[in-house]
């Protein structure tokens, strides 16, 4: 009984490994991901991927990927599922939060800007104008 305890334990922390260390694109491949503003709201980044490269297992919050490259590309998830995608230059896609390792198909460059969405505390905004901002 401890020794199918143990096996079991043993394959979630293997099953659980790759969401629990991806990381941020931008620290864990620098070798495809800049980051090129970083602000209160949103972080920008421009992952570049030559013919055929491959990333690392990562994060990203939600975002918005816009490509600025025709290409295809694959992606990977952490439990062994794949996903390919045609992608078109001048598209652009709403992502949730996804860990995912991303690949060039193609025989050509592919570039995107990921603009990463950060959480804060949105503030109520004013909506009754007052009587004297209503005089002309």
């Amino acid at each position: 009984m401890r020794m199918r305890i143990a096996l079991c334990g043993l394959a979630l922390c293997v099953g659980l490994a790759p969401v629990l260390l991806a990381q941020d694109a931008a620290k864990v491949d620098p070798t495809h991901y800049t980051v090129i503003s970083d602000n209160a709201q949103v972080r920008i980044l421009k992952a570049h991927y030559g013919p055929h490269e491959k990333s690392v297992m990562h994060s990203h919050p939600d975002a918005v990927a816009v490509f600025l490259t025709d290409g295809m590309v694959r992606f990977t998830f952490p439990d062994g599922k794949t996903e390919d995608s045609n992608v078109k230059a001048g598209t652009a896609r709403y992502t949730p939060h996804t860990v995912h390792l991303p690949e060039n198909l193609s025989d050509k460059d592919m570039e995107v800007i990921v603009i990463e969405l950060k959480p804060h505390m949105a503030k109520p905004m004013a909506t009754k104008m007052s009587d004297d901002s209503m005089k002309h």
